[in-house]
């Protein structure tokens, strides 16, 4: 097993279709990609929004923030890769592996089991994307857990 990692995004507002996740991975390590969870914070509102995961294999999404990886065992060395959130701009170049719509008052949670978990080879890039403007602006956490092996 290699290492494991969670980034995070809290209380950001959403107003348009944007690439929520972006995971790189370095050239270095495979990653992994084990559970995505995206939660509306506070709107009561019952909404069915489109959500994806994505392969991009052209320009990374940018208008967003990176976020800094934190390990789930103390003491393990960072992440080798980068994550970005919220990019308003989109990745490029995008081939979709999942599409799911859900009722934002559940939010949306994959937990993937091993036969099906995403691997993004080395430099490679998965996005985690909103598909369609929401009706109205939602304050909207996430969070990604994942491996990298090698590095």
């Amino acid at each position: 097993m290699g290492r494991m990692y969670s980034a995070v995004f809290e209380g950001i507002t959403v107003s348009i279709a944007q690439d929520l996740f972006e995971l790189n991975a370095p050239s270095d390590a495979v990653v992994v990609v084990h559970e995505i969870r995206i939660s509306d914070d506070t709107s009561e509102a019952s909404e069915q929004l489109p959500f994806t995961i994505k392969r991009s294999t052209g320009s990374s999404g940018s208008g967003g923030a990176t976020v800094t990886p934190e390990a789930l065992e103390v003491g393990d060395a960072a992440f080798g890769g980068t994550v970005e959130r919220n990019n308003t701009t989109r990745a490029t170049t995008v081939t979709t592996l999942r599409r799911l719509s859900e009722n934002m008052l559940n939010g949306v949670h994959w937990l993937f089991t091993p036969e099906v978990r995403l691997v993004i080879s080395p430099s490679g890039r998965i996005i985690v994307g909103l598909e369609t403007a929401p009706g109205s602006a939602r304050t909207m956490s996430g969070t990604i857990i994942f491996e990298e092996i090698g590095g």
